[in-house]
């Protein structure tokens, strides 16, 4: 029992030996590479030159940057006024493709190692384009007022034909003496070609063009004007609904009255219709537009003008059970009483 053990205890006395062996070369100063963290950064790469470039990409290259174990990549980013975006390549050049004619880039490049250390004061090299549009687009549609209140106008037009891409619609109030101020831009990702301009005076001539702008900023022509005259104020109105209920629809009947002391000529009418709601039928008016919660009509030829006292009557059938509320005409809030 003696012997076993004396020979058990010998090979772990050697293993001891031997670490203590190689604690001692350690403090010697033989240090294992491994053992040593990487803290020195690369240095900067060279100047930034370019390979070739086209309207929508560029190539570019630039000298290695050196590193005291070695470099794995160069973030690359490309920015153009408060927009970019990053790119990564472990060689000394990049192609970039997606690139815009006409915008002036900074491109920059850095360089990092395998323990993620970057370099400092990287090069950047700043470049324009080359144009890849040479042409105007064509003058917009004549603006159309499909909307008209006392205090704002929707406009809507025909697109400009562009032959790469638009950039922005801008649309123009001409003033007295033919001056232009500028109301609205309207962007065109994705294409529009409609726009609300508001803070008009009630009961006002107004006349507005539009003009179309390409992304290498070429102007059109302007579209023909559209004058349009604002609603005087927003007049009281009272209405009175007649609903008569089925278990999936309904039919309404409304009788609207101007309760102000002016003249209403020309009317919009906006109720509370939602969007699982839907419209069978409608007389005495037609549908301007509809979203989620709303659905808005305008007058008819025989009764746009309701004089003060007077009154106009409409109707319309629908699925659902919502009943007309929160109505208003030309803007103004209408007093609803059921019967």
């Amino acid at each position: 029992m003696r012997d076993h053990q004396v020979r058990g205890v010998r090979p772990r006395a050697a293993a001891l030996a031997a670490c203590a062996l190689a604690v001692t070369l350690v403090a010697a100063g033989a240090t294992p590479a491994y053992a040593a963290a990487d803290t020195e950064r690369p240095t900067a790469p060279g100047p930034i030159t370019v390979v070739a470039v086209d309207t929508t990409w560029i190539e570019l290259t630039w000298a290695a940057a050196t590193d005291n174990v070695g470099v794995v990549g160069y973030p690359v980013s490309a920015r153009f006024e408060d927009t970019g975006a990053h790119y990564s390549t472990d060689t000394t050049s990049i192609r970039i493709t997606g690139l815009r004619p006409s915008r002036t880039y900074v491109f920059s490049v850095a360089a990092v190692d395998a323990a993620g250390n970057r370099s400092l004061s990287d090069p950047t090299l700043r470049v324009t384009m080359p144009p890849g549009d040479d042409q105007p687009p064509g003058a917009p549609g004549q603006p159309v007022a499909y909307d008209v209140a006392a205090t704002l106008v929707w406009l809507r037009w025909a697109h400009s034909v562009e032959n790469v891409a638009l950039d922005r619609y801008e649309v123009f109030r001409v003033d007295a003496g033919g001056t232009l101020t500028r109301v609205s831009e309207v962007y065109q990702y994705p294409p529009r070609n409609s726009t609300q301009i508001s803070g008009l005076t009630p009961n006002t001539r107004y006349t507005f063009v539009v003009q179309a702008r390409d992304e290498a900023g070429h102007l059109s022509p302007l579209s023909v004007p559209v004058t349009v005259t604002t609603l005087p104020p927003p007049p009281s109105c009272a209405v009175r609904s007649t609903v008569a209920q089925w278990p999936d629809g309904l039919v309404a009947r409304l009788l609207v009255t101007n309760t102000g002391s002016t003249a209403i000529d020309g009317w919009t009418m906006r109720w509370r219709f939602y969007a699982g709601q839907q419209l069978r039928s409608l007389w005495g008016a037609e549908v301007v537009d509809r979203d989620s919660s709303y659905l808005r009509v305008r007058n008819v030829r025989h009764n746009a003008l309701i004089p003060p006292g007077g009154t106009v009557s409409l109707g319309f059938v629908a699925t659902g059970s919502q009943t007309p509320e929160e109505v208003t005409l030309n803007g103004g809030v209408c007093v609803v009483a059921a019967e």
